[in-house]
């Protein structure tokens, strides 16, 4: 494309980035973010107690930590299904 030329779609490619695509995401479910952080937390947490498990087997240590990756994912996704029916049905927007 060059200089000269005008973009095809301008209000498209200033208005939606993928930061303000992200952020948007983040404030209308703020729990899924948190999910995945705390699912990354568990598995890197996970992976340093590989190194240093002691007299565990390998595949004790990998249920507990599949367990533990898998319950914080789903709970942060309960937690946010919750908020988004209590933001929906308690405080309802004036239409």
């Amino acid at each position: 494309m060059s200089p000269s030329q005008e973009s095809v779609y301008p209000d498209y490619e200033t208005e939606t980035s993928q930061t303000s695509k992200l952020i948007k995401k983040f404030k209308e479910t703020p729990f899924v973010p948190i999910g995945m952080g705390g699912f990354a937390a568990v598995v890197a947490y996970g992976l340093y107690k590989l190194k240093h498990r002691g007299d565990t087997k390998m595949s004790l240590h990998l249920i507990h930590m599949r367990v533990a990756a898998q319950g914080f994912a789903v709970g942060a996704l309960t937690c946010g299904v919750l908020y988004s029916m209590f933001r929906d049905y308690v405080f309802k927007p004036k239409e």
